[in-house]
């Protein structure tokens, strides 16, 4: 086996894409593209990977028709459900980034109840962005310093990057390492932004729905071979 990074996020790119090749609905494409993120996180875990993050819904894909949003909607409370079943014989945990409170009340009360769980599992750590967006992320962490600041319980001075990064979404979590992208695209599209700093970064043209633990190899044995420097010389 290659090298494992312990904390990979990948942008799930191409369901639509996949599901217009075989002339089948775009639901069609994010229902195969759930299927394959179970299969991967289950080979993940056994591969050694300690998190996993997974750009799931973001801040603009509302921007999406409605039959399509709704369509994911559905598909985000069967899949929710599933991981709630899923995790009564193993144990992953999953936690959920972004501001969830845009989404509707069944779909919230699934997610606390998973991540509640889950909350003291110890086998691979998945995180889910649901209505996630790195400038959304950014702002409302920026607001909810600034709010300590004009009470007074905190000092403009102590904000620091380590501060920073200790109230973000993903408090207390390493920052990924390496960031896949499939469907052949070449940007970040809003994702992780602080958080992607220094991660390394692969893409593939295999569609999301075809990403399977060959491909994953395949990104962790090009992993292996990037030398990180973290803007040092060596």
């Amino acid at each position: 086996m290659p090298k494992i990074p312990k904390h990979i996020a990948i942008i799930m790119d191409g369901n639509g894409r996949w599901a217009k090749r075989r002339v089948l609905p775009v639901t069609a494409g994010h229902r195969a593209g759930a299927q394959a993120l179970r299969k991967l996180a289950t080979e993940a875990e056994k591969m050694g990977v300690k998190h996993l993050t997974v750009y799931a819904f973001s801040t603009e894909n509302w921007k999406r028709s409605d039959s399509e949003v709704n369509g994911l909607m559905r598909l985000l409370r069967e899949y929710i459900q599933q991981y709630i079943d899923d995790s009564k014989k193993n144990d992953m945990r999953i936690s959920v980034i972004g501001d969830i409170s845009r989404l509707d009340e069944k779909l919230r009360s699934q997610i606390i109840e998973l991540t509640e769980y889950t909350a003291n599992k110890r086998g691979l750590h998945v995180h889910i962005a649901l209505n996630y967006g790195g400038r959304d992320e950014i702002v409302r962490t920026a607001r909810k310093l600034a709010i300590r600041v004009r009470d007074e319980a905190i000092s403009p001075d102590a904000i620091d990057e380590a501060f920073f990064d200790q109230h973000l979404d993903t408090a207390g979590v390493p920052n990924p390492e390496l960031i896949i992208r499939t469907g052949g695209n070449m940007r970040l599209s809003n994702f992780l932004l602080w958080q992607a700093a220094y991660a390394e970064f692969y893409a593939t043209d295999t569609l999301w729905p075809d990403f399977s633990v060959k491909e994953l190899i395949k990104a962790f044995e090009w992993y292996e071979n990037v030398e990180r420097r973290f803007g040092a010389r060596v």
